[in-house]
């Protein structure tokens, strides 16, 4: 297998020094340096590491997991400024590099970023970019409504907040579809609404329709079986508090209470829900 710079790779271990293991991955052998050698490992083994290169430029495996890999998009933290650019906190000994040409900003020391990681083409360096607009996929989005995806929050706009979903594409959280505090570089699951005509998807936290009511009424159930027949929860409750604790929007748990009611699995009184006996 091609080994693939910037990614996890399983490598074998072809021999052993004592600043550390060998491991076969290419024309030359790249070392894996023995702080990061698990215990016991031997000739033959292999390893899942990831391969960058160290400050000489020289190719390098670690053990370590990167908290984003090459094509991915991630939220990171400026770790050290110069010169030639920002240097970002991506869980490596070394640093990952924004020069100034792919900041839209002048990064600040301590400041937090979106950024896309990718193999800069002149130098075949690992290198990041600000400029995470042209790394989006400009293929049609091949979702449905009702599709579970991925999403990672990016920022705050008039209508809501935009999205970067399953690593690929553009996307928006509508501000009446949000019953909790996102943040910038917040990973959620969400639903996919609809996909508009220019490509751009909306979005919403929870299911929509039956199913979204019918697989909370079994969860809304399991909670009061657990919770000793008990929910102080009710109609007027905020619809914050019955997010905080459920995770679903008010219109869907009144929808549940009434599908358990009507199904006589519940009582509502003054104080709350009570599983009917």
């Amino acid at each position: 297998m091609k080994l693939q710079l910037g990614l996890i790779n399983r490598l074998t271990v072809s021999r052993s020094a004592d600043h550390g293991l060998y491991l076969s991955g290419g024309p030359e052998d790249i070392l894996l340096p023995k702080r990061y050698v698990p215990d016991g490992t031997a000739v033959g083994d292999e390893l899942d590491v990831f391969v960058y290169l160290d400050n000489e430029e020289r190719l390098v495996a670690t053990t370590e997991k990167p908290l984003a890999q090459v094509g991915d998009f991630a939220w990171l933290e400026v770790a050290w400024v110069n010169q030639f650019g920002a240097f970002l906190d991506w869980g490596l000994m070394k640093d990952l590099f924004v020069p100034f040409r792919e900041q839209k900003m002048k990064m600040q020391k301590g400041r937090s970023y979106l950024v896309h990681v990718h193999l800069d083409p002149e130098t075949y360096r690992i290198m990041a970019s600000a400029k995470v607009e042209r790394y989006l996929s400009t293929a049609w989005p091949p979702y449905h409504g009702g599709d579970e995806v991925e999403v990672l929050v990016w920022q705050k706009t008039d209508l809501g907040f935009k999205v970067i979903v399953d690593n690929r594409f553009a996307g928006l959280l509508f501000d009446d579809e949000i019953f909790r505090e996102l943040h910038s570089g917040d990973r959620l699951r969400a639903y996919v609404k609809q996909v508009r005509p220019d490509g751009k998807i909306d979005l919403s936290l929870q299911k929509k329709g039956q199913k979204a009511v019918a697989d909370f009424s079994e969860t809304l159930l399991e909670h009061l079986r657990t919770n000793n027949g008990f929910s102080a929860l009710g109609d007027k409750s905020p619809a914050e508090e019955i997010y905080a604790i459920f995770g679903v929007s008010k219109k869907v748990f009144k929808k549940a209470v009434g599908d358990l009611y009507r199904r006589r699995l519940i009582a509502i009184e003054d104080d709350g829900l009570h599983l009917s006996k």
